[in-house]
């Protein structure tokens, strides 16, 4: 077996751009250990540098030291999130009550995302937008004085959801809000309860009651599993057993474990600690006969980042495998929809992305062909774990887009593939 201390999968995104956020808000010395190094949660560190905050490198080897504030800074020049929605949208909730103004910019990539689903909630508990309502980046905000809010969302989003949570937490009003199609991922919720805010949730709705603000505080990042999920793909499907250690076992995270099993991969998991409400533990898959499976709409919040990685491997089992429900994945980093479909096709699988509905046929014939990634990382990482196939010849545009959350991760799959 390919031994976890061989490879080196990196913090969790989603929770180190929550961490950096939290901690800007915690008055005196915060402390990260394991923070993700990439390219978008370096878009966070210097969003909050231009709001006053005092942050260290991000970088694998040390702790990151944060020095929060009671009220954050009016920048003095525009907030540039580069890449990153997560950025952008929580970004927004953390500044709703600050008196000033900020503006907020993206790559060319993200100008084209949704935000209206964060400013329509954000202008109903007082924050005020120009242009109004934005649909895109650029913007620019003004906080204050935020109003209580009840919001049924109008898609299960953990980057809405966070936003008003956290314009909450700063604004110290109440905030409930639902998701209609399941719960996303949970990391504000649980990072929040840990630093002792009372967040319930409550007859499906996650209720936050405003107390006293929170502290500083010292946090080890798991490993993030989305990014070993596609080190775990790729070693279902070059037939190679793969255990990795220390990777978050937070339960909205791992719903592309159990489609991996109902296709024919063998996984196990073991339980090895926790990080201020987060769980982590080891992870380790073999190898089986790969057959299709269904992915219903329920199942989709828990695994939209995992769908690339377990598209390719439904791209090597027996049968069409259905994912239901996926049109978020049109509003990602790319029209990941479209860009799965299309380069399965162009690689001489059978597949196809229409509405909200992706199927994928499985074959046995080795890939070969160009991948179009449109800078998207997830897609790069995933039809790079394909490349693992036997007699394979695929090449990948841009394949350096992977720096946005693992810029180690050809290595890793080096490793993988050589079963080392």
């Amino acid at each position: 077996m390919t031994l976890a201390s061989e490879i080196i999968v990196p913090g969790d995104k989603s929770i180190t751009h929550r961490a950096l956020m939290l901690a800007a808000v915690a008055p005196g010395e915060s402390v990260l250990r394991g923070a993700l190094s990439s390219l978008d949660t370096r878009s966070t560190a210097r969003m909050l540098r231009g709001l006053g905050v005092d942050i260290g490198t991000l970088t694998l080897s040390r702790p990151v030291t944060i020095g929060g504030r009671r009220q954050l800074r009016a920048p003095g020049s525009p907030l540039n999130c580069g890449n990153s929605g997560t950025t952008a949208r929580l970004g927004m909730g953390l500044l709703a009550a600050s008196p000033f103004s900020a503006e907020f910019l993206g790559d060319a990539s993200l100008r084209k995302r949704p935000m209206r689903r964060v400013t329509e909630p954000l202008t109903a508990m007082g924050v005020t937008f120009e242009p109004a309502l934005a649909e895109q980046l650029p913007l620019s905000m003004l906080g204050g004085r935020l109003s209580p809010i009840r919001q049924r969302l109008p898609v299960s989003s953990a980057q809405l959801k966070s936003a008003l949570l956290l314009a909450g937490l700063v604004g110290e009003v109440a905030v409930a809000v639902q998701e209609p199609d399941g719960l996303s991922r949970d990391h504000t919720e649980r990072m929040l309860r840990a630093l002792g805010v009372a967040v319930v949730d409550q007859d499906g709705w996650i209720e936050l009651t405003p107390g006293r603000p929170i502290e500083r505080f010292e946090m080890t990042i798991p490993a993030d599993p989305s990014s070993a999920a596609f080190l775990l793909g790729a070693a279902v499907i070059a037939g190679r057993p793969l255990s990795l250690d220390r990777i978050s076992h937070n339960p909205t995270r791992l719903g592309f474990l159990a489609v991996l099993t109902r296709m024919g991969a063998q996984v196990q998991t073991g339980f090895q600690g926790e990080s201020l409400g987060e769980p982590f533990g080891s992870i380790a898959v073999g190898s089986g006969k790969l057959v299709a499976a269904r992915v219903d709409a329920t199942e989709i919040p828990g695994l939209i980042d995992e769908i690339p990685m377990l598209a390719v491997v439904a791209a090597r089992a027996e049968g069409t495998t259905t994912f239901e429900q996926v049109g978020e994945l049109r509003v990602k980093e790319s029209d990941r929809l479209k860009l799965i479909a299309d380069n399965l096709t162009r690689l001489g699988y059978r597949a196809s992305g229409e509405a909200n509905i992706l199927r994928v046929t499985g074959s046995d014939h080795p890939p070969v062909g160009r991948v179009v990634t449109s800078g998207d990382h997830r897609i790069a990482m995933a039809f790079a774990s394909l490349g693992l196939v036997k007699r394979s010849r695929i090449s990948i545009e841009d394949r350096a887009c992977v720096g946005v959350s693992f810029p180690g991760f050809y290595e890793a799959l080096r490793v993988v593939k050589e079963g080392r």
